[in-house]
């Protein structure tokens, strides 16, 4: 039998001597100076785990929205003309084949591809205007981002890229029009209303009538304001007229790994040329919303400073706690000692007894964070400002295995932290405490 856990387990519940059974405390009355040490170095133990728990669950839950709503409004990846990646106020077209698109998605690590094509226009109601930049996708355009983000009507079906062609009549699906709430609002757009676009060209002036099918919400207020989306080839028409596209966007299986799919996309696309002779290029989506990208990074420093700062005060309230115990239980240790217990035995009896401890402000810990995480996200009960966060509640995400990681490391910190005052414990002399007993 561990004699040393035998001991530790004793102290740790203080059970009261049965009859006949000699008590290892018989100064029960020092109890209470004890059991609050003990309760004070749990409850530290306990908010720190919990605060480092809400911390991480805040900061990805934060960090992995905000990313999917930038990728929801473009892709992880984007390969288009290069004078069109170059210039803000220039963009060229390419010829985006069924060979191009093939390629694409061969390339290891890409989920999907799909074309896109952007044209600046201004929608006009009877009562205001405004300025937009419209969206063209296709059939083959992933809706999950936009379907997720609706708050009225529909997501459309845009017919493919083969049924619409310059010079044939436009089905019905190509009047259709996604526009944000914000610029609903503005121009008082309601689902299944009509709005004229008006575009300019070389040509003149060109008009659209389209009806609006759905009205989506991103909190975006950088996308919400100025995007909406309609059909791609007559967003290609009006913009290079032609079946033309600006680009093709491409969504990685992994956004961790984008770096390495942007690699392998540079040495199969980037400086080539599409059918019809223009040059390739791409962007990752950090390279096209770098402040974006490099705000969410800081979060990360936050976190970090936070697990710092638990962990040291986790660690400074177990030690104090240790040391009154010991301090209280010098009796104990005199008795210990005086039966032939050696140094090695008491730090052990104490160290053990550190773990009971911070073992059950662990598991305190846990609940009160998981549980304080489990209901913001079932609730929302912490909201936002939109416009400022992007967000309307604060998001969290449980990574359990973050976890398990943080619990394991507070409680090795916290152990090793224990070794030098329990050293404290084999300083005591028998003979003093025997005489004070």
């Amino acid at each position: 039998m561990n004699l040393a856990l035998y001991i530790a387990r004793r102290l740790y519940k203080d059970v009261p001597s049965g009859e006949g059974e000699a008590s290892l405390n018989p100064h029960s009355s020092r109890n209470a100076v004890t059991k609050p040490a003990v309760r004070i170095a749990m409850l530290g133990i306990a908010i720190g785990v919990a605060v480092m728990i809400v911390s991480i669950a805040v900061v990805l839950g934060f960090k992995h929205t905000v990313r999917d709503k930038v990728v929801g409004f473009g892709s992880h990846i984007v390969v288009s003309n290069y004078m069109t990646l170059q210039t803000a106020d220039q963009s060229q077209p390419i010829y985006a084949s069924d060979s191009l698109m093939k390629v694409l998605n061969d390339i290891k690590g890409v989920r999907h591809a799909e074309r896109y094509s952007l044209k600046q226009g201004v929608l006009k109601t009877d009562d205001d205007f405004l300025g937009v930049m419209f969206k063209g996708i296709g059939e083959d355009y992933d809706m999950t981002f936009l379907a997720e983000s609706m708050v009225e009507g529909e997501v459309p079906h845009y017919p493919t890229g083969k049924e619409n062609v310059a010079g044939r009549q436009e089905s019905k699906g190509a009047r259709w029009l996604l526009v944000s709430k914000s610029i609903a609002q503005r121009l008082k757009l309601k689902v299944g209303g009509k709005v004229y676009a008006y575009f300019l060209d070389e040509s003149g002036v060109r008009t659209r009538v389209f009806e609006v099918s759905g009205i989506y919400q991103t909190n975006l207020t950088k996308y919400d304001d100025a995007f909406c989306f309609a059909d791609l080839n007559t967003v290609s028409r009006l913009a290079y007229a032609s079946d033309r596209v600006t680009g093709c966007e491409l969504l990685v299986e992994d956004f961790d790994s984008i770096d390495i799919v942007e690699d392998r996309i540079i040495d199969k696309v980037n400086k080539t040329q599409d059918g019809e002779g223009r040059p390739l290029s791409s962007l990752t989506v950090k390279e096209m919303n770098p402040q974006i990208f490099s705000w969410l990074d800081l979060l990360d420093l936050n976190v970090w400073i936070i697990l710092i700062l638990m962990v040291c005060v986790a660690g400074f309230t177990m030690v104090s706690g240790l040391l009154i115990i010991i301090l209280e239980r010098t009796n104990v240790i005199g008795l210990l000692k005086t039966l032939g217990a050696r140094n090695s035995l008491v730090r052990r009896t104490f160290r053990w007894l550190a773990l009971f401890i911070a073992v059950k402000g662990l598991v305190i810990g846990n609940v009160i964070g998981i549980g304080v995480c489990l209901l913001q996200r079932y609730t929302g009960l912490v909201k936002l400002d939109a416009e400022t966060y992007y967000v309307s509640e604060v998001p969290v995400e449980l990574d359990w295995q973050l976890i398990l990681l943080l619990d394991v490391a507070t409680l090795l910190i916290c152990t090793a932290a224990l070794v030098l005052p329990s050293f404290s414990a084999s300083m005591v002399k028998p003979a003093r405490t025997i005489n004070a007993s």
